[in-house]
């Protein structure tokens, strides 16, 4: 009797134990675009790494692609995506001609990211007419274990050529304001546990001594500097972690550099509808 007992216990702490291991890492996958690609494709990893966290990444990648696109992506269940995929390891791999249903089956996700194209990420009638319908076909496909976020993206630079940008009068402070309204809108809405502030966290940035340099083609972010500071506000909203404690800094991202990022995301955590300065 006694050994039969021994080794129910045995059994029940080995499944305890792979349970366990499985549930400590973290599964992030992003229904995006180029601006998914900045802000979770580069360093995130890292960041998780520096801090002994274990952490997947997926990206269902169509470069401008609005909400509009994935829902009729989704009703087709259309192989039209980039899916790529930074592995526990770090190692990055791309898969062509993927669907939406393929890559949300691929991995029991933790949190699933929903983001609409730059031009549109300040209108909010442009995001109620898709979300709602792409949020139901997901919860659908996943079940109830996921959370979803939403990714707050951010303003242009201010001598931005982008086409888009005449849909805000040209104006950075009106594209980051109603990126701001529109955020506020959404989270309303009940679909999401968290807002990722990136938008404010790069207006944060703007405010310091790197300035309006944010960009490395007046939308898309810097490749160093400016896609950390993604990664950054990425990284204390998933691990509800302070980035400043953080070690990691990229390679060409000088020191003032890193810390300007650090306490961008950090400060756009704290406060993600305005814009918090920073002296440095």
């Amino acid at each position: 009797m006694k050994k039969t007992i021994y080794l129910f216990l045995f059994i029940s702490l080995l499944h305890l134990q792979a349970f366990s291991s499985q549930d400590s890492i973290l599964r992030i996958l992003a229904i995006g675009n180029s601006f998914s690609e900045d802000a979770i494709e580069n360093y995130l990893h890292e960041l998780a790494s520096a801090s002994d966290k274990k952490i997947i990444i997926g990206n269902l990648y169509i470069g401008g692609a609005p909400l509009s696109l994935h829902v009729q992506n989704a009703r087709e269940d259309a192989n039209k995506y980039s899916y790529r995929k930074v592995a526990l390891d770090g190692t990055k791999t791309t898969k062509n001609n993927s669907s939406i249903s393929e890559a949300l089956s691929d991995e029991n996700w933790d949190y699933i990211s929903f983001q609409q194209a730059s031009p549109l990420s300040g209108k909010y009638n442009s995001i109620i007419e898709s979300l709602p319908e792409l949020v139901n076909y997901v919860r659908t496909k996943v079940g109830q274990h996921a959370q979803f976020v939403y990714h707050q993206t951010w303003a242009y630079q201010q001598d931005s050529k982008h086409d888009g940008f005449k849909n805000y009068e040209r104006d950075q402070s009106k594209m980051y304001s109603a990126i701001v309204d529109a955020s506020k809108q959404v989270r309303k809405l009940g679909y999401f546990k968290e807002i990722i502030p990136v938008g404010t966290a790069v207006q944060n940035a703007r405010s310091s001594s790197i300035g309006d340099h944010y960009t490395r083609d007046g939308y898309h972010l810097q490749l160093d500097y400016g896609r950390f500071t993604a990664a950054c506000t990425w990284y204390e909203k998933l691990f509800h972690e302070d980035v400043r404690g953080n070690a990691y800094k990229p390679q060409h991202v000088s020191d003032l550099q890193a810390t300007i990022a650090k306490r961008a995301a950090h400060l756009a955590v704290k406060r993600p509808y305005k814009v918090s300065k920073i002296k440095l």
